[in-house]
């Protein structure tokens, strides 16, 4: 991609068609929750200076002082065989929200899919555009290409916590998706969790970046905000010791809600939240598959 980090140029869309620069940020979708692309959260250091690096340790600090570890090394390297299963199940253009430093975008785009990675921070951006995948840096609940054309929308590493309110992510993604379109989301491996906080990005050294709002949500918490939202369950699953759920918009489209897990899920590791990717506390055509 011929594009410096930071710019709004990307050359994706569902629908095929080419387009110039998306318009610059919207006002957030009435009832959602604004998450400004330029903002001093996720696009500030410490976040963007281990980014750069692609070494932590790095962490979401909670008000109370709790420190949660964020894998910013697993965001930085290839598609694990964890996120592969994500990958198989997408149909469809794919959005990837929250996309960090790119390997969901990378990996699919090296198998001939079509997608782009948002992010608000401008160095997940350019790293996901080094990696060869389109990018874009914008919120999630500005103003985005193929808007109600996406057949697949990705939420992982714990970007289910984007804003801190579970049910205006759920709308904004229902907003983004082609009718009957797929959400894939990451939730937090244990009890059942369903916490709103306030949070940092810190660095081992003490430095943080500004305050933000999160949230984290187990699978039986998300199933139930999603009930309230309009989604269906299709499917959930645990694979590398983290755990997913797929959603549909669409009632009409109600499945029975299995739960498999995969044959390539190694022994039980520490879930943490990764970015938008502390995961993260972060042109322009989607196109339909051919």
């Amino acid at each position: 991609m011929a594009t410096r980090p930071g710019e709004d140029t990307v050359t994706v869309r569902p629908d095929g068609e080419t387009a110039g620069p998306e318009p610059g940020p919207a006002s957030p979708p009435s009832g959602g929750v604004r998450s400004d692309a330029r903002d001093g959260t996720w696009s500030a250091d410490p976040y963007a200076r281990a980014l750069r690096t692609g070494r932590g340790p790095l962490f979401l600090r909670r008000s109370d002082g709790w420190l949660l570890p964020l894998e910013l090394e697993r965001w930085c390297a290839a598609a694990d065989a964890a996120d592969l299963e994500v990958l198989r199940r997408c149909e469809g253009a794919v959005l990837d929200v929250g996309c960090g430093p790119g390997r969901l975008v990378a990996a699919l785009g090296a198998r001939g899919r079509r997608v782009l990675g948002i992010d608000v921070s401008e160095a997940a951006v350019a790293r996901t555009l080094a990696l060869g995948g389109p990018a874009l840096r914008r919120s999630v609940f500005e103003s985005l290409p193929g808007e109600g054309r996406w057949g697949t929308a990705l939420l992982i590493d714990g970007n289910v916590g984007i804003g801190g309110d579970p049910q205006a992510l759920l709308d904004r993604t229902a907003q983004l998706l082609a009718p009957g379109g797929l959400l894939i989301a990451e939730t937090v491996t244990g009890p059942d969790l369903d916490e709103r906080v306030q949070v940092q990005v810190a660095d081992a050294r003490g430095a943080v970046g500004g305050q933000f709002p999160w949230a984290r949500l187990g699978t039986p918490a998300l199933l139930r905000h999603a009930a309230r939202t309009g989604w269906t369950a299709v499917d959930q699953w645990t694979a590398g010791g983290r755990s997913f759920v797929s959603l549909r918009r669409r009632r009409a489209l109600a499945l029975p809600c299995r739960t498999t897990r995969t044959a390539a899920e190694p022994p039980k590791s520490t879930a943490v939240i990764s970015s938008q990717r502390a995961r993260k506390p972060s042109g322009d055509r989607p196109v339909a598959e051919a």
